[in-house]
């Protein structure tokens, strides 16, 4: 009896262990508003959530596959950074949720070209919106 005990202790003790602390969250959950022509005007909103794959965002698995892949997606950008005067336009969007069990938020425009190039780094969470020509 003291075996069968000891066992279901160290295999208790080897479940809860891991690198993390625990299981890791492979999950993720976005929910995603924009404004392709600003925030005086229409928005719309998309949902997205992978493992299990869900949500309204069209092309949902291509997202959650740069979900999966990319690094630092929601970074911001950096302050005292020099960024080219460029407008790419009126769009915002606005990005809240979980990646891979972690929070991410944050919210995105066009209005210089470091914020040009965080936006592109998630374009594919904004279908519809065009680059200004």
């Amino acid at each position: 009896m003291r075996c069968v005990v000891l066992l279901l202790i160290a295999a208790a003790l080897l479940a809860g262990c891991s690198g993390s602390g625990g299981a890791r969250d492979i999950s993720s959950r976005l929910r995603m508003t924009v404004w392709p022509m600003g925030v005086r005007h229409v928005s719309q909103t998309w949902t997205l959530r992978c493992n299990p794959l869900g949500g309204t965002l069209p092309h949902g698995d291509r997202a959650c596959y740069e979900l999966a892949v990319g690094r630092e997606l929601f970074a911001a950008v950096s302050g005292g950074r020099t960024c080219t005067q460029v407008y790419g336009g009126p769009a915002v969007a606005e990005v809240h949720g979980r990646v891979r069990g972690e929070a991410v938020g944050g919210r995105f425009t066009r209005t210089d070209g470091c914020e040009i190039a965080r936006w592109d780094r998630v374009r594919f969470l904004f279908p519809g919106v065009r680059r200004k020509s």
